[in-house]
């Protein structure tokens, strides 16, 4: 299964997401692949503690802006290969502009031929919405949108669902949405209304699991190690254990 995590605004848990559902399936004995495409490259950063080191040819500008195969590295979790990210994706919006060949399925054609060697793929898109995330739901079977309270957070989901139809509509027309996952969740009235909005707008397409915020998941970040390695008892493993549970009926 080949996962899309999206968003369109930065700052909501998305490759915090990423990371986790990747480590906590991979700790599962599921044979799993990140594949990196945020010019940030915050997912290869935590991953990869020797990143710095990578050459730009050992990552996904290859196969993105090159037209190469897709590099993939081992992680320090087991069972867990990323294809890690470099600052050079920010170009790739002008760099696929002028482009004459399928420019929408550069990751697609690439992803397709190591996919089956995986249980599980995970691509941690950019918090915008330009040709790396249109890459990202070309070559994806479901995407899952991370939301965290606020009005703009809220907002800004009516433009990735265009995304995902414009995808559907010309490049993907099997692309599903695999749901809403609401996170850094907290007990204010801003989190509360946020999370009630998005359950009458989305209804059964928002998990029932919710994502607290939690410094565990910063710490362990920071730490260059996912919140299972770092600290399993904290409040957001359990919430990304049991949103694996939820959603692949692990």
């Amino acid at each position: 299964m080949i996962i899309a995590v999206a968003s369109q605004k930065g700052g909501t848990g998305k490759t915090s997401t990423s990371i986790s559902l990747a480590a906590g399936l991979a700790r599962k004995k599921k044979k799993v692949l990140l594949v990196d495409i945020d010019s940030q490259a915050n997912s290869s950063k935590v991953l990869l503690p020797q990143y710095m080191k990578v050459p730009v040819e050992e990552t996904v500008v290859q196969t993105i802006i090159k037209r190469q195969a897709l590099p993939i590295q081992n992680t320090t979790v087991p069972n867990l290969d990323i294809a890690p990210a470099h600052i050079l994706l920010s170009t790739t919006d002008v760099e696929l502009t002028t482009a004459l060949d399928h420019r929408e399925e550069r990751l697609k054609r690439e992803l397709d031929k190591v996919a089956p060697a995986y249980d599980f793929v995970f691509i941690d898109c950019p918090p915008a919405l330009g040709w790396l995330t249109i890459n990202a739901f070309t070559a994806a079977e479901k995407v899952l949108i991370v939301v965290s309270p606020g009005y703009f957070e809220l907002d800004s989901i009516v433009q990735i669902n265009k995304t995902i139809a414009q995808v559907r509509a010309d490049f993907n027309p099997k692309l599903e949405v695999l749901g809403f996952l609401f996170t850094i969740s907290d007990a204010t009235i801003n989190t509360r209304t946020s999370l009630q909005v998005l359950r009458q707008t989305y209804t059964d397409l928002v998990c029932h699991t919710v994502i607290p915020r939690n410094t565990d998941l910063r710490d362990a970040h920071f730490s260059k190690q996912d919140v299972f390695s770092y600290n399993p008892a904290a409040a957001a493993a359990h919430a990304y254990n049991k949103l694996i549970a939820e959603l692949f009926d692990l």
